[in-house]
């Protein structure tokens, strides 16, 4: 499972509705509350420590965007080092 199908059913209590979203749905319109999402983003950034600005959310719709996003955040992250 991935780390936002997982942060999904942590904040929804279920495995049932991140498992029956496809990586490409918007979460938004999927049933999700903004308060969800927003929680959803605390979540991440606790998580993963990746920080998700305000205009980095506008663009975060689907689990694939945030997947995405977390990825390209990891490896610039891990490749900036030594």
């Amino acid at each position: 499972m991935s780390t936002i199908r997982e942060l999904l059913v942590e904040l929804t209590g279920t495995t049932e509705y991140a498992d029956t979203l496809g990586d490409d749905v918007d979460l938004a319109g999927s049933g999700i509350d903004s308060g969800d999402l927003v929680r959803l983003v605390l979540l991440v950034e606790q998580r993963t420590g990746v920080e998700i600005t305000a205009a980095d959310m506008e663009t975060l719709r689907t689990i694939g965007d945030y997947e995405e996003f977390l990825a390209d955040r990891t490896v610039a992250g891990s490749s900036g080092g030594a």
